[in-house]
């Protein structure tokens, strides 16, 4: 009972203290962390209280970082580290060390600043950038040179001015947003600590080389840096008329390790040749050999899989548009290469993307084709079997006087009936062909008249030759307008149907009917797609449309009235027809 008792008030000011914690900025850390360098440093005090100051910045260090989010769990690889810096920060009195760790400090807020858009944190990381320097050209790197006769004001100036900047920092305002982790800029730290360091050892050579003071050695050492800065600036970017630099070092991430342009020639003169969107990436992947840092790897897509190469310890895996790409090497990809192996796995999974795409419009053209000639073909079978009821209604009603007339109209129609089912079943076959038969227009007119005869149909033909005309398209379209204009007699009794047969100057076939118009919806949409249909599929002047545009010809509706409905079936050829004669 007592250690309860004295276990929970414990547990809850140790989670007072942790949220107290988290409530502070990384400023005030910063603030306190460069105070306690300060005393450590510059105070003439014991070693054991200058230890215990060092371990207390180091502390405020780690509550600090901008390395790992402080609710992020340790791994032992990662503390091991962390305590051996401690440990050489603390136990090692070095002037070296301590310029050491300086210049990564210096580097570590340089990374942070860059980051900040508020003014406040900005102006904090500036002021705390400005004493990390300052502590280093003024005092600890005279010493670590030997030079310990230091001007009194120079003492006074560092011990007394210097921690003027950590008290400004610890009154400037903070980030809006307490407790968010700072981001870093990996490249500006190390570059700006790589700089302090050369910097460092520049005045150390100059004061072991030419014998001068520190201060001396310092400016040639400054002026030596900024010549080659502003050297390299104008040669990153220049303008006398060469890439520069800059270009030169972004080409180079972008072709490292391969002739980028020329794989990508190869890959699209591939994608010309094969259609087959597994075989184009199997034959690319192989095209790879030229890379030394990928020793093999392993493709997967929706319908097949791969491997290329040979096995290795180190992978690494990218997957775009459907195309997962495993690229496997000896040793871990350095990031330009691991930034151009993404570029490669990214145009390879474009290039397959779209031969995806294109095999699927492939196939739908394919399967539109069959529904196509399916839906033809169903309507050519329905206009016989229409016919084949016409005849069995002829021989039901007829007497037998009539035996001698019926017998010679199923010796007329049967022969052309057998003919139009034979020529539906060499559709299947061959439909291209039976599609550019052609057949003269007057025969083609007398077989139109023979298997209409008994049902009631008015024929006109002007000037009618032996100009060829397309047998199936003309056999199909006249089947099904006069099919419709026939059921209209159904419903409305004494319905009169004609049909015009014209040549000159353009080939036209017409049947027009008295019965009702089309509703307006319907006849809108009648030549455009499939429309409702209480008789059939709904689709046989869709796609008899779809035939006539094929052949050259246009199926419309040029009178949509009561009393007088015209089909027109026309060429679309202004050249004059061809006759046998000419």
């Amino acid at each position: 009972m007592t250690d309860r008792t004295v276990t929970a008030p414990s547990l809850a000011w140790l989670t007072s203290l942790t949220a107290l914690f988290m409530r502070v900025s990384p400023g005030r850390w910063l603030a306190l962390m460069l105070l306690a360098l300060h005393a450590a440093v510059v105070l003439d005090a014991e070693p054991t209280v200058t230890r215990a100051f060092l371990l207390a910045h180091y502390g405020l260090f780690l509550l600090w970082q901008p390395l790992v989010r402080s609710e992020a769990r340790i791994e032992p690889r990662l503390a091991l580290p962390v305590f051996a810096m401690a440990a050489l920060l603390v136990l090692v009195d070095s002037t070296w060390v301590m310029a050491l760790w300086l210049a990564i400090l210096a580097g570590l807020v340089g990374a942070v600043a860059t980051s900040q858009n508020q003014r406040g944190p900005r102006l904090a990381y500036l002021f705390a950038l400005t004493y990390l320097l300052a502590l280093l050209l003024a005092w600890v790197l005279p010493q670590s040179l030997g030079d310990t006769s230091l001007p009194e004001e120079l003492r006074t100036a560092v011990r007394y001015g210097l921690p003027l900047l950590p008290l400004a920092i610890l009154f400037l305002p903070g980030a809006s947003r307490v407790g968010a982790s700072s981001t870093l800029d990996f490249i500006y730290g190390l570059m700006l600590s790589l700089l302090i360091m050369v910097m460092a050892l520049g005045a150390f050579a100059v004061v072991a080389v030419a014998k001068v003071s520190y201060a001396w050695a310092l400016v040639q050492t400054l002026l030596g840096m900024a010549a080659l800065l502003l050297a390299l600036s104008w040669l990153w970017n220049p303008r006398a008329g060469f890439a520069g630099l800059g270009q030169v070092t972004s080409r180079y991430l972008l072709s490292v390790g391969l002739p980028f342009e020329g794989w990508a020639q190869r890959l699209a003169t591939l994608a010309e040749r094969e259609r087959d969107p597994e075989s184009f990436v199997r034959d690319a992947l192989a095209d790879l050999h030229e890379l030394t840092w990928i020793r093999g790897g392993h493709w997967q897509a929706a319908r097949g899989e791969g491997a290329f190469g040979e096995p290795a310890e180190h992978a690494t895996t990218h997957a775009f548009h459907g195309l997962s790409l495993t690229w496997q090497s000896p040793r871990p990809l350095t990031p330009a290469l691991a930034l151009h192996v993404r570029l490669l796995s990214q145009l390879l999974g474009y290039f397959y993307a779209a031969k995806v795409r294109e095999q699927t419009l492939r196939e739908q053209a394919y399967s539109q084709a069959i529904h196509d000639t399916g839906a033809r073909l169903t309507h050519d079978v329905k206009n016989i079997l229409q016919s084949l009821k016409t005849l069995l209604a002829a021989a039901d009603t007829s007497t037998p006087e009539d035996s001698e007339r019926l017998l010679a109209l199923m010796k007329r129609q049967l022969p052309q009936l057998a003919a139009r089912l034979s020529q539906t079943v060499d559709k299947l076959k061959q439909p291209a062909e039976m599609d550019a038969a052609q057949l003269p227009a007057q025969a083609w007119w007398a077989a139109l008249q023979t298997r209409y005869e008994h049902d009631d149909v008015q024929f006109f033909a002007e000037a009618i030759d032996d100009t060829p005309l397309p047998q199936d398209l003309f056999d199909s379209v006249a089947d099904n307008l006069l099919t419709n204009a026939l059921r209209k007699r159904q419903g409305e009794p004494g319905v009169a149907v004609e049909v015009r047969l014209a040549l000159h100057p353009l080939a036209s076939l017409t049947v027009t009917d008295s019965g009702a118009p089309a509703p307006e919806h319907v006849a809108r949409n009648l030549f455009l797609s499939p429309v409702a249909s209480d008789f059939g599929l709904g689709v046989g002047l869709y796609q008899a449309a779809r035939q006539a545009a094929r052949s050259g010809y246009r199926l419309e509706l040029p009178e949509n009235r009561a009393g007088e409905v015209a089909f027109r079936l026309q060429s679309t050829d202004s050249r004059p027809m061809d006759t046998p004669g000419s």
